[in-house]
Parts: C-alpha cells; structure tokens; sequence
C-alpha cells in the first residue's frame, strides 16, 4: 500500500482515518469515512481499487464531481471512466467495453443510472468488488440532502452480489450515521469519524439587521480586499445586487448562482481559482468540488439552510491551514422564508390518492412524463420522486427505463448528403427516417408512430441512427420530455390506506426539516463555545470545550432578535385570496390557499399564474403554521 500511495499519488503517508478505513476494504469489511470536507474520503477508495481483484463502483451525486474525479485519477494514470447522460452512445458502448474487459478499475456514476433496466441488466454480469457511496448522508431521510434514489442502493446492492461497501461523507449527525450504517450492514467498529474540529477557523456570529447587513459586508471585506472571500447568499437575484453594490464600492466582486450558462458559470469559478476576482457572491450553487487552499473569508449575508449546509460552506474555508474567518450576518428575518421551502414540498393527501389512482388504472405497465404527472397531480418534482420510490420500496411498481419521448434535429448537411452515404436496406431505412419527420423552420421532429405504422422501423434503431448521425456531425439533435416505465406489481393494498401511510411519513419528514432549522437558530444563538458545539453534532466529541478563536469564546454570544411582526388582517385576507379562489374555480384545499398566501409556488399556483396576483407572497415572512390557522379560521367562520 505505502508504495501505490507513493507510485499514483505522490504521498508518503496517510492522514489520519485514512488507514483505519483502508485496512477495514482491504480486510473485506465494508466500512464508513465520516471526514470533514477536503480531508482525503476518495483517497479511502482509490487506493484499495488497485488491489482489489475486480471493479469499483462509484455512486456521486454531481455529473461535475464525477467529471473531476476521472480527470484527477487519469491524471494519476488510475484507469477510471464514467457513463452518464451527456455521452453520444458510441462513447458510453465503448466504456462498458473496456468494463467488461476489465481494463477499468474504477466506474463512476450517477444513482438515477441504475434506474436504466438495460444498464442494470449490463452490470448485474460484471464481477464488483466494492460499491462505493459517496455524499452517503443522501440517503438518511434524516439527512439534510435526502435523495430518494439512493434508498433504493442498498437493494442494488444485495441484487448485485456487491460484498464490500464504502460510505463516504463530511457531514453526518449521529442520527444520519446510524441510519447509514443500519441500512448497510456497517457494524460500529468501522464507522471512523475523524475530528471535525478545525483549529484554523474562527467562527463568528454578528447580530445585525438587514438594513445593517451590507455595511457590516463590506466592512468586513474592506479590511483585507484581496483575501479570497465567498459571500453565501440564499436567492440567486440577492447575489446580482451585492456583487453589484461591492462592485461600485471599489471591492473586485463577482456573482455566481444557477440562472447562469455553463460556460460562463466556468469562466467564474476559474477566474476565482486563479485568484483574478477575489471576492465571489454565490447561492449554494458555489462550492462543490471546489478545492482552493487559500480562501480566507467566508462569509453567510442570509442564513444558512442548516447546520449541515454551514459546515459544509464554510468547510471550503482555510485548506491550507491559515487562519480563516467565518462569519454570519444573522437575523431572524426569513427564518419563515427558510421554511416555506420545506412546507412546499409536503403534498396534500388528495394529490398522493391522484398519483396512486393513476397507478391502479394502468394496466401491467405505467409510462409517466415525471413533469406532467408533477402538473397533474401538484406535486412538485423532487417530492414525486420521493413517493415513486417509496412506491417501489412498497413493491406497488418496478422502475424499468427511461427514454425521450421527443427527437428533433436540426440539418447540419442536406439530407441528400446523408441518404447517399449509404446503401442497400439501410438507405431505405435512413429514407424513411426523413420521410417520417415534421419539418419547422429549423427543426425536424421524427414521428416515431409513423415510421413504426409504415416501415416496422424500430425505435431503438432510429434512436441509434440519430445519435450516429450527430457523431458525425450531419445534425444538431436534440432530445426532451423524459417518459419513466414502471412495471405494476401490486393493486392490492387499499388506495386509501396506502395514501395515508405515505403522506404521514411526508409530514414526519416536513417535522424534521423544521426542527433541522430550528436547531440552526439555537446553534447560533449557543451559550457554549461554537466550534465544541458544532463538532460535537457531528460526533466528534474530541473537540476542545473552548477554541478561544470563536465569538462565544470571546464573551459575544449572539441574542437574535426578529422584526415586530402585524397581526394578519382577516379582511385583507379575503381580499388577497378571492381572485386565486376564482381562478382555482373554489375548489383550493386550505393548505393550497396558504402555499399562495406565503408565497410558495407549486405545479397547480404556477399553472394559475397565482405570482402575478397581488396576495402572492404577502405573508412571506410569517410562519406557514400561523397563516395556515388564520385560513382555517377564516373557512370556519364561512361555515358558521
């Protein structure tokens, strides 16, 4: 081991929990890395993949994570690949080429890629010797970043034959650990939890209203105007504004957030890297993967979205050891709006009946647009996710595949170029492909029923075909509107009763993530000295009782107050919610009319265009609980 960590990697020992998780993968144990962010995780799994006899494979929840990672081990002369949805098929055939061949040793992939039953079909026949889960506390319900997929891998897992496991995280609560660890058969003596504890960062709350908030900004900043500083803000329209505002006060700002293009999102994050703008104002679309020794400063303008997300931020900070500074501009203002997001995404019992009336009334197979059905059922996106799979976990559907419901290219050569390039059947078969199209004024769209009624042509084949022709640069294609095959397994269970089960564990989940903000606020506002406490939540009870380098240790502790608030007006309330009653022909549910009130937008608001109404939003900054109580009342007293 210690001459294939000098041979591909340069070091001359490993730090520390580094070799307590290898021996446990090279004794063939499965085992858990709870380590801070940027303390070596992947190391634990690159290093055993070379001795292990057969493929290691990688579940990572970010396409640029995955792109990172195989460019660093290639880069070490580590064979490693990745298969994703950005690949022409002729690139993805030849992966799994040198898969099969066992020419890889390590496969990376996304967790919705085994969703894919020909995928699934293709691994089942590859020997693995480990399964490696990397952001693991994605699949604690209890975590902060749940993602429904991954409850579905530890049966990957056992359907696989998959001997080894290796967890890996930064940011996991006791809770999340145990979960993880239950869920796969982890015993205790291989979870190692390294200390979370970082000497170097000094921890700082300062109390300050928003109207105070970009003064005490940029006085901050000002100190040291060319120390590497990330500015955390929760809207991406937020980020514009203060980056703009540093900007004309002469500090070399930049914003960057996901209503960006790709490229120019690069462009950012490289001119950061390369120290050509110091300061970066980002949502938490900044940061993963990021690996910059010297960042100095990060700094939270708006809350956090929990303790989870504020370890992992400011994480990023003092890699190189230095002494670095975190600092929250903290108030109690949108705390409401914090929390909206999570009541926005509990659906109403009536809309989890929808989805499962829907299931009873196919047949043995159910095609589903996931953003149609999303529309239909006014469930927002991720949670239908959730509930699909809990559906599967229930064995009431099977995923099979996926596939594009619509093709359309756009001529790059004439057809005539293209049709001559072959012969025989197959330019019989490429003319019918284009006799087969809707022609636009650019864009042709295939008409897949068509050529299947006229020339049996197969839709596999013309898929192939296109995704050729695009390889060779006759076409610019195209492909949109995802259809998800199930199998239906089961239609037993009472609609019913089935619809309450699953819509109990939503609102226990809904109960969760408020307590999960509500222990932020108590974490910020702690009497005991910040990092001790931060540490010990993550279960590193090695932590010192008191860092002396955080503002608790220094005699500030934070008292966050929150702006008087008016008492809802009950007339004003009927004025605000008639016109979306209206548009809704008066058939809203309570919770619907509240979502409106607080400005939580789902599938069923934004198809009424309820943003553009004057009562959307009002009651933003008020606690969901209490406008939904004040609704009640309101529909009590129409009743009486």
């Amino acid at each position: 081991m210690q001459q294939l960590l000098q041979q591909y990697f340069g070091f001359n020992s490993l730090r520390p929990g580094q070799s307590d998780v290898i021996r446990h993968i090279l004794n063939g144990q499965s085992a858990a890395a709870i380590f801070p962010t940027g303390s070596g995780k992947s190391l634990c799994y690159q290093l055993p993949a070379m001795q292990l006899p057969h493929l290691t494979l990688v579940i990572s929840p970010l396409l640029a994570l995955i792109k990172d990672q195989v460019e660093f081990l290639r880069s070490k002369g580590i064979p490693a690949d990745s298969i994703h949805s950005g690949q022409d098929t002729d690139t993805t055939q030849a992966i799994m080429h040198q898969v099969k061949s066992g020419k890889l040793k390590i496969l990376m992939i996304s967790v919705e890629r085994l969703k894919n039953e020909r995928f699934r079909h293709f691994i089942s026949e590859i020997p693995i010797s480990l399964l490696v889960v990397d952001e693991a506390h994605c699949i604690s319900e209890w975590g902060h970043n749940f993602r429904p997929d991954y409850l579905k891998l530890p049966e990957y897992r056992k359907w696989l034959k998959i001997p080894q496991v290796l967890l890996l995280t930064a940011t996991a609560t006791p809770q999340v650990i145990d979960d993880m660890s239950k869920k796969f058969d982890i015993p205790d003596e291989a979870v190692i939890v390294t200390g979370f504890y970082r000497p170097n960062l000094n921890l700082n709350i300062i109390p300050c209203s928003e109207k105070e908030k970009f003064h005490q900004l940029h006085s901050i900043i000002n100190k040291s105007p060319e120390a590497s500083t990330i500015v955390y803000v929760t809207l991406q329209k937020t980020a514009e504004t203060i980056a703009t505002k540093l900007q004309e006060s002469g500090i070399n700002a930049i914003a960057y957030h996901a209503g960006l293009d790709n490229e120019l999102r690069a462009q950012i994050q490289q001119r950061f890297m390369q120290d050509t703008s110091t300061c970066i104002v980002a949502t938490i679309a900044f940061g993963m993967g990021i690996d910059k020794a010297n960042i100095r400063n990060v700094i939270h303008f708006d809350l956090p979205k929990s303790i989870e997300n504020y370890s992992q931020e400011i994480g990023r900070a003092g890699r190189d050891g230095q002494p670095s500074e975190c600092i929250i501009l903290a108030n109690t203002d949108h705390v409401s709006v914090l929390e909206n997001f999570v009541y926005g995404d509990t659906p109403d019992k009536s809309s989890i009946e929808y989805v499962i009336h829907q299931i009873y009334s196919a047949t043995n197979q159910w095609e589903v647009m996931l953003s149609s059905l999303s529309r239909d059922s006014n469930i927002r996106q991720l949670p239908l996710k959730t509930l699909l799979v809990y559906l599967e976990m229930d064995n009431i559907i099977e995923s099979r595949f996926s596939y594009f419901a619509t093709y359309r290219f756009k001529l790059i050569e004439s057809t005539e170029h293209i049709t001559n390039y072959f012969s025989g059947e197959r330019r019989s078969f490429v003319e019918a492909v284009f006799q087969c199209t809707l022609k636009a004024r650019l864009w042709y769209t295939i008409d897949f029923e068509a050529l299947w009624q006229t020339f049996h042509a197969d839709r596999k084949r013309v898929i192939a075909a296109l995704e050729y022709f695009q390889g060779k640069g006759w076409i610019e294609l195209e492909n949109k509107q995802i259809t998800d095959v199930y199998s239906v397994l089961d239609k037993q269970k009472p609609e019913s009763e089935l619809a309450d089960r699953l819509y109990n564990l939503f609102i226990l989940k809904e109960k969760n993530e408020i307590q999960r903000i509500h222990n932020m606020i108590d974490f910020f506002q702690s009497h005991q000295c910040l990092s001790y406490t931060l540490a010990s939540y993550f279960a590193d009870l090695n932590a010192p009782k008191e860092c002396h380098h955080c503002s608790v240790c220094a005699g500030r502790i934070a008292q966050l107050n929150q702006q008087e608030r008016p008492p809802i007006n009950a007339q004003q309330l009927i004025t605000w919610i008639h016109p979306y009653k209206q548009a809704g022909s008066n058939r809203l549910s309570d919770k619907a009319i509240s979502h409106f009130l607080c400005g939580i937008t789902t599938p069923l608001s934004i198809r009424l265009k309820a943003t553009k109404m004057e009562g959307f939003g009002k009651l933003a900054h008020y606690p969901f609980a209490e406008v939904h109580k004040k609704v009640l009342e309101l529909t009590e007293n129409k009743q009486n």
